[in-house]
Parts: structure tokens; sequence; C-alpha cells
């Protein structure tokens, strides 16, 4: 699937996250574990940099991140 022009938003399903935190290697700015173990989308963060959020969610080994374009369209 391509990657879109622009993010609208970026979530991490709880349910199949297993905090391997491939996501915060690869955008740290964006992405951090909690306290449970698991990834989160900081707050506020900068979601204009598709390529770096498009890679953090590909690399993800479970999947667990979903980004929506800016027409609210499930792209990863």
């Amino acid at each position: 699937m391509s990657d879109p022009t622009k993010i609208k938003k970026v979530e991490v399903d709880k349910d199949l996250c297993i905090g391997s935190a491939s996501c915060v290697a690869g955008a740290p700015d964006i992405f951090d574990l909690g306290d449970d173990g698991k990834a989160y989308v900081k707050k506020g963060a900068d979601l204009s940099d598709v390529a770096k959020i498009m890679d953090a969610a590909r690399s993800c080994p479970v999947n667990a991140i979903k980004v929506y374009d800016q027409d609210g369209k499930l792209v990863s």
C-alpha cells in the first residue's frame, strides 16, 4: 500500500502490542513505552514525518500500529 501524503491519526493496539519497541527505536519522538511495557503515541507528537511513521508502523512485528490518512482511511 502506498504511503499517505498526510497522517491524521496514529494508534497502538494495546491488545496486539508485545512491547518489542521497534517503533520507539525508529521514531522515538513519536512513540514510547508505557509503564505496562506497551508502546503508545506520545501526546502532541508531530505526525508530519510520514515516512518515519510508516517505517515505524511497518517495523512492528505484530502490526499493532494503525495509521490513518487525512481522510481517516486506514493505511497501515
